[in-house]
């Protein structure tokens, strides 16, 4: 990696309405590249909050040099948010947290970092102790996201790290977050695991809708096109014309 840049690890914390959690994430933050001598800095994205979000972070920014804080007017989402992170990142390493505390940012920098330095490019934090309602679909998603790019990790949608060249000129469109692992694994980025916790949400509510669902089942074909078939599109179309006819097949058959 290179020795140029400002900071080795830039924290990517992206935030909407996460007020009363502000001070102990970047408390939290602050403690953990301090305790395990990474020379870092902290960016908070304030996607647009209509609560106090925005200040409690520029609060912060008076006593912390190394925390930055970046405003959107307004909600733009995730993928949006952790984009502006990553263009104003300096750190050869970014990582990705939950500015809701489900995450710890104490027991994950250090974990999600050390599998870069055994050689990953990308590392994934696998969630254990879950049990936010989502489980059913998020394991759809990845066995779908196995059978189609044939990446074996478990939870692609979470906390992760990764070396800046990996996001470096990669387009993400509008949700398109939850992808990164898959569109490194097309680049031939080496992706890892490691178990991490996933706390109860202490304050606030989840940004998490229904709509989405459908949404991430029509991304996951767009970018499977885009990954495997951008140069034999016919070889598509006809792959799933195919596919759709079986099911109504069985669909017909069963009627």
């Amino acid at each position: 990696m290179s020795d140029k840049r400002p900071y080795r690890v830039s924290v990517v914390l992206p935030a909407f309405n996460e007020e009363p959690n502000i001070p102990t994430l970047l408390e939290k933050t602050s403690r953990a590249l301090a305790a395990n001598g990474m020379d870092g800095e902290i960016i908070l994205v304030d996607d647009g909050s209509t609560d106090g979000t925005g200040q409690a972070a520029d609060e912060a920014a008076k006593t912390c040099p190394n925390l930055r804080v970046f405003h959107h007017r307004r909600n733009l989402g995730l993928t949006r948010a952790l984009m502006t992170g990553f263009e104003h990142a300096q750190g050869d390493v970014i990582v990705f947290l939950c500015s809701d505390l489900q995450s710890d940012p104490e027991e994950d920098i250090p974990k999600l970092v050390a599998e870069l330095d055994k050689g990953a490019d990308v590392a994934l934090g696998w969630r254990q102790g879950r049990s936010d309602g989502r489980v059913v679909v998020s394991k759809l998603y990845h066995w779908l996201s196995r059978l189609l790019f044939g990446i074996t990790a478990h939870d692609m949608n979470w906390i992760k790290a990764f070396r800046r060249e990996v996001v470096e000129g990669m387009k993400l469109r509008s949700d398109w977050h939850r992808y990164i692992a898959v569109l490194a694994a097309a680049e031939g980025y080496r992706i890892a695991e490691v178990k991490t916790n996933c706390y109860p949400r202490r304050h606030g509510a989840s940004k998490f809708g229904r709509r989405r669902i459908l949404a991430g089942f029509f991304d996951l074909l767009a970018i499977k096109f885009q990954t495997s078939f951008i140069d034999r599109p016919m070889l598509f179309f006809g792959s799933l014309g195919l596919a759709l006819l079986f099911v109504s097949f069985l669909i017909g058959g069963y009627g």
